[in-house]
């Protein structure tokens, strides 16, 4: 019976948090507007966001040693029939075409993103970490294997 309960009360919540995230303006993301940077192996990736009036563009471009850049993805946010959508074009080999993300949780300045049909990820997330850090990260399964990709951006 407790169970069942506490069952309950965590969907109630749950879906609170995300029925609140859809009545919210593109304000609610303004924290992503700025360019961010990570540092990586082979150089760095750029992310760049602009608000507008309804939506968010941004733009993920990946940086060789030498400064030589190539854009990776470029992603719209923005709502569709009343949804929040993060939604996606890929430019790099292996990763081209458009997906969109519907946005399934809004919680401790954490946003998930999810679409389970996609091959991987299935879970685009977004938290703010404060004026200087964002930490990004995309998750699902391949080949029934869990796998979590962690981007830690901060401010340029």
């Amino acid at each position: 019976m407790m169970k069942n309960l506490f069952l309950s009360i965590s969907l109630l919540v749950v879906c609170s948090f995300y029925v609140q995230a859809q009545n919210k303006t593109v304000n609610i993301f303004g924290f992503l507007v700025g360019k961010w940077e990570m540092k990586n192996k082979t150089g760095k990736v750029v992310e760049s966001w602009t608000k507008h009036r309804d939506s968010l563009t941004g733009t993920s471009y990946q940086f060789d040693a030498k400064g030589d850049s190539i854009l990776t993805e470029a992603v719209v946010l923005k709502k569709i029939d009343g949804v929040w959508h993060y939604c996606v074009t890929g430019f790099e080999k292996g990763n081209e075409g458009k997906t969109n993300f519907k946005l399934v949780a809004w919680a401790n300045n954490t946003f998930t993103f999810e679409n389970k049909q996609h091959d991987f990820p299935q879970k685009i997330s977004y938290q703010n970490k404060g004026k200087e850090e964002l930490l990004a990260w995309i998750e699902g399964n391949i080949n029934g294997k869990t796998r979590k990709i962690s981007f830690p951006y901060v401010k340029q």
